[in-house]
């Protein structure tokens, strides 16, 4: 269906609307003339507006439950709210100060990733999503540790003192010297770089055949540089934290939803990739309900803001997920914020 323009309202429809998408996104809950005629202010009688309703129903911007007589947004009308007539709030002082002092809290910068995005978790009331490059520590030792015949462990050991593993193919033949050989050569050049450093250097002097390995070390340090570095490449962080602010006391009539939702928050991969396409707006992206395929059976929304470096190159993605009535005008900008907080925590 297409989204009417707005300017196709009158200002009548217009208000009646406004109104109800504002009332309902307050209380998640279906909507009634004679509550708008209450609170609006416009001098209506809930016949009129019951009749306005009934026109924004047939244009599909409204639609009512079969549960109630009241009228809620459609996926359509949300789209049509938010782009068109949705005031945005700045964060509040408080807002501001919370966000940035959990992200200038002691600790790694993937710690400070999660605080940040728990601090916007619970701001927004939503489940809060962080996502960026895999950060290169600077490395202090690499060794192998034999598995079998033909494989071995990789361990990286970083400045930090983080610990990661392979496992890799060992060349045929390669006996427990040769691994001893190959950790060794590959510890004195990284250490005190990162990966990406020590990868050109140790490439340079293979190809200058300056390397003083024998040919299965020399192959094992090729395989095990050349592994980590492209899964590094292609593996982000992704950090999605306040999953259970989601079982709000509304979630509790549509306990089936939440469920769902929970269920496709574990699938990261996907979440990534949805993350991912934000990466390429100039702006905040919102995905409502039924617009995005991850989360349409749950019925959610996203909201996705790029993180800018100081030299305008975008180096992760922000957002939250939450129910599609959530409060878009307080959460827009409140992510946001995150993300220029996020930017220069990775500096």
């Amino acid at each position: 269906m297409n989204i009417p323009p707005i300017l196709e309202l009158t200002d009548r429809a217009r208000d009646v609307f406004r109104i109800t998408v504002e009332s309902y996104l307050d209380s998640g809950q279906p909507v009634g003339s004679r509550t708008i005629a209450k609170i609006s202010g416009l001098n209506l009688s809930p016949a009129s507006i019951r009749n306005v309703m009934q026109d924004l129903e047939e244009m599909g911007l409204l639609a009512a439950p079969h549960t109630s007589a009241g009228r809620m947004p459609t996926d359509v009308g949300l789209r049509l709210f938010v782009d068109g007539m949705m005031q945005a709030l700045e964060p509040s002082a408080e807002e501001r100060a919370a966000i940035e002092q959990r992200a200038g809290a002691a600790g790694s910068i993937e710690e400070a990733l999660a605080n940040t995005t728990a601090a916007l978790s619970g701001l927004s009331a939503c489940a809060g999503m962080v996502m960026v490059p895999k950060r290169e520590p600077v490395l202090r030792q690499f060794s192998f540790v034999p598995l079998s015949q033909d494989k071995a462990l990789a361990v990286l050991v970083g400045d930090d003192g983080s610990i990661e593993n392979r496992v890799v193919d060992m060349p045929s033949g390669m006996g427990p010297s040769a691994l001893v050989e190959a950790g060794n050569y590959l510890t004195a050049r990284l250490n005190g770089v990162t990966l990406a450093e020590a990868r050109s250097r140790i490439e340079r002097e293979i190809a200058a055949e300056r390397a003083a390995l024998d040919s299965a070390a020399r192959t094992l340090v090729e395989r095990g540089i050349a592994m980590w570095s492209e899964d590094g490449e292609h593996r982000p962080v992704l950090i999605v934290r306040g999953q259970a602010r989601l079982l709000d006391e509304a979630a509790t009539d549509d306990l089936d939803r939440v469920r769902q939702l929970l269920d496709e928050l574990e699938g990261k991969r996907e979440i990534a990739r949805l993350l991912d396409s934000a990466r390429e707006g100039d702006a905040t992206r919102i995905f409502i309900g039924s617009e995005n395929k991850l989360f349409a059976l749950s019925g959610s929304s996203v909201i996705a803001q790029p993180v800018r470096a100081m030299d305008g190159r975008v180096v992760g993605v922000v957002g939250v997920i939450g129910p599609t009535r959530l409060n878009y005008a307080r959460v827009v900008p409140m992510v946001d914020f995150t993300a220029t907080t996020v930017a220069r925590l990775l500096g």
